[in-house]
């Protein structure tokens, strides 16, 4: 489960403030239960042990089922992403560019594969030749098992300015036929043949539905990914503020119109479990690939 210091996320956080409800995770990562069972496990009435329950269903951690007249409970995830504003005081001018995801020039990609819209699957999946259709501009979804996209993003600096560091932000998760919650995949991503970092994915994830997945997407298929910000700059590539290279921003031939984007899955990678990137209405993140590009002026 993927969630932000939002109140949206006010329930996922209330259903954690509680030694009882914990306690209810810790059984019911063990074995489905119902309601007399736990209460019998924790001693307490089935009426407090409903009214806990009930709190961890609208946080969407547990589901629940009708067998006769008893209650079944199950943990419905396995971990909790929580992500942070990411900030960066930064004394420099900046340009804000975003690709969409199916806006990709350029790719090499083995199934399991396929683009998907709005309104359903753009092209056939797991044919990687429907990866080229004039259509998937409309691709809020992107995936495949092994190999890379790749995307040019404009470069519109100007000749007295000097770029100082870029930072690229997207929704990424594994890919694994339908979902797995547990398949880690290593993503990596190189900007004009220079590797950024990489990022071990933990899993294609399908624990519960994507704020902004369409509703003709199954519920067992790859719902959301996590949001991963790259940057590059004169002190090195970093991921989430974390170090991930040397590539400093100086190594980068950025004298183009425009720089190569590559995202993808070597296959030579410690976990080579698929890439899947999201983009507006798909995942939780209504965004596509962000680049910010910070930015001085000669004679700053």
């Amino acid at each position: 489960m993927d969630v932000d210091i939002s109140e949206k996320s006010i329930p996922v956080f209330t259903a954690l403030d509680s030694p009882v409800r914990l306690k209810i995770i810790n059984l019911l990562s063990k074995n489905k239960m119902n309601v007399k069972e736990i209460s019998q496990a924790l001693d307490l009435s089935s009426t407090i042990t409903i009214m806990h329950l009930n709190k961890l269903e609208a946080a969407n951690i547990i589901r629940t089922e009708k067998q006769g007249t008893r209650r079944i409970s199950s943990l419905q995830v396995d971990n909790i992403n929580v992500s942070f504003p990411k900030q960066l005081y930064v004394p420099y001018d900046s340009k804000d560019i975003e690709v969409p995801v199916g806006q990709y020039t350029d790719y090499d990609v083995t199934p399991s594969c396929g683009l998907a819209g709005q309104h359903g699957f753009i092209g056939k999946v797991d044919d990687p030749k429907y990866f080229m259709t004039p259509e998937r501009d409309k691709a809020g979804m992107v995936w495949f098992s092994k190999g890379y996209v790749e995307y040019q993003i404009p470069n519109y600096i100007e000749d007295n300015q000097n770029i100082e560091m870029i930072e690229i932000s997207l929704e990424l998760g594994s890919e694994f036929p339908f979902s797995n919650n547990n398949w880690k995949s290593d993503l990596f991503l190189t900007l004009n043949g220079k590797e950024i970092g990489a990022w071990e994915s933990p899993g294609d994830f399908s624990d519960t539905r994507g704020r902004l997945t369409p509703s003709w997407v199954y519920d067992d298929m790859n719902q959301y990914g996590i949001l991963k910000l790259f940057r590059v700059s004169r002190h090195g590539s970093f991921i989430d503020g974390h170090y991930a290279s040397d590539t400093l921003i100086s190594d980068l031939d950025l004298s183009g119109d425009s720089w190569t984007l590559r995202i993808g899955v070597k296959p030579n990678a410690n976990y080579v479990g698929g890439c899947t990137i999201y983009g507006r209405q798909f995942g939780n993140h209504d965004q596509g690939i962000k680049c910010k590009i910070y930015y001085s002026n000669d004679g700053d």
